[in-house]
This record gives C-alpha cells, structure tokens and sequence, in this order.
C-alpha cells in the first residue's frame, strides 16, 4: 500500500452518471486484480478519500470507474486532467484465480462490472462466460470491453431496452449447464449476491464462487469499521481489509 499524489490523465462520462478516470502515478504500483484504491475528490469539503474498484493498472496508469451519487463523487467528476489528486492504493485482498479455473463465469450488476473486468484483462488463457446487468440501456457502459475479453458475452436490462428483459443471475442460471463453469466470480448490489447464493444452494451448485462485496467504507484500511460484514460463522469481517473478496459461503449475504 502506497500513499501517492497522482495527476489525472482522463475524466469523462462513459454513461448517465458513470464516469471512467486514469490516474498517472509518479512510481509503477503493482495491482491484482480486484482490488481498489481511496482516491481524494478534489474537494476539501469532503474529508475522506473515496473507494473505487481498480479496473485496469497498465505502468503507472490506473484506470476505474465511478458512479455520481452524491458531493464526494460529484466533484470527483469535474476533476479536470492535470489536476493532482491524494490516493492511497493498492488496497484489499483481489482475487485469487486458480490456475486449474479454465471455464469462468463473470456476473455483474451495474458498478459491480468494473472490477471484474479486471480478472478478464489480466487473467489470460481462460474462457470467460460473462453475464452483466445494467437497469436500462442508458445506464449500460463498457460492453464493448466484456465482449472483446470473453468468449461469450450476454447483456441484459431490467427494462428489456438492451437485450434480454431479465437479471444477470438468472441470465447466468439458464446458461450454468451449457457453460459448466469451474468458477464463478460476481459483484453487484447485495440483493444480486444475495439471489445469487440462494440459487447456487437450492439448485445444489458446488462450483467454487468467489464476490467483491461493494460496502460503504471510512478509512480503507479496516481501523474505522464501517465496512464490516456478518460471516458465515457469526464472526465480523472488514470488507476493506479481509476483503473486498471473498468466498461467496463465507460471508452472511
């Protein structure tokens, strides 16, 4: 983990209220896929550095995604390039592909897609079967990303406006047979995550599954404990820290 001051390289809206910004660091960070970064927002009104998944580290640029959805981020969003920026990264625990994970199935709900884009651009020499959701087409981004990276792509909406008028999750369920997935990676809101769970038990799926876990978080480091999550077990978990990724078994969804 480093604390850095990084410039920003790029800043734009990608879709309504979803912007992508590239940072350039003053040294090369060495990222793994899944894990995030606290960035400031540019704004000294908002005391604390807000946590984005890492989409994509190439040398000393790193690229991510955000949604606008109150002050913090909406002055994230008219951060101009040049400007320079706090930034506190890499961040959490990533994912851990195994190597004998062939066939992966990715689902994604809404901001939930752009960490795992990062496993499919990093991870090479596997077959990704890729099923994202977005609410309706005007919310929907970086499609042309998942398709160029997967061997399958399938896209739906909650309105039917892009592709099929149904969920990731249920888009991925009908599909599990044919793809017969020896992983499953997922991140989205906790209702997705959490029908997700449910499905895999009651179809009785055994395929390893492994979800980034999207909390509201202070610190990032796991002292202020904010982001903290009920396991399995009944024992806490901080999703900064022993997180962002975890066994989809593990946790109290």
């Amino acid at each position: 983990m480093k604390e850095l001051v990084c410039t920003v390289k790029y800043n734009a809206r990608i879709a309504s209220g979803i912007y992508a910004m590239t940072i350039t660091l003053p040294c090369e960070v060495q990222v793994k896929c899944g894990q995030f970064l606290n960035i400031s927002t540019g704004n000294p009104a908002n005391l604390l550095k807000r946590p984005f998944g890492i989409m994509r580290a190439n040398g000393k640029n790193i690229t991510f995604c955000y949604q606008v959805k109150g002050g913090g981020t909406a002055a994230l969003s008219g951060a101009k390039p040049g400007e320079r920026l706090a930034v506190t990264l890499p961040l959490g625990n990533g994912f851990d592909i195994p190597a004998d994970a062939k066939r992966i199935a990715v689902v994604g709900g809404g901001v939930g897609i752009f960490p795992l884009l990062s496993v499919i651009e990093q991870v090479k020499d596997r077959e990704y079967y890729s099923y994202i959701g977005f609410r309706s087409a005007e919310y929907a981004c970086l499609t042309g990303e998942f398709a160029a990276a997967s061997k399958s792509l399938t896209v739906v909406t909650d309105d039917g406006s892009i592709g099929q008028k149904t969920n990731a999750v249920a888009a991925f369920l009908a599909e599990y047979c044919r793809i017969k997935p020896d992983l499953i990676i997922a991140c989205g809101p906790p209702v997705m995550l959490r029908a997700l769970k449910t499905q895999l038990n009651e179809r009785l799926i055994t395929t390893p599954c492994l979800v980034s876990l999207e909390e509201r978080m202070g610190c990032g480091i796991g002292a202020c404990l904010v982001c903290v999550c009920k396991k399995s077990d009944g024992s806490n978990a901080r999703v900064c820290k022993d997180g962002p990724v975890f066994d989809i078994d593990e946790v109290d969804l």
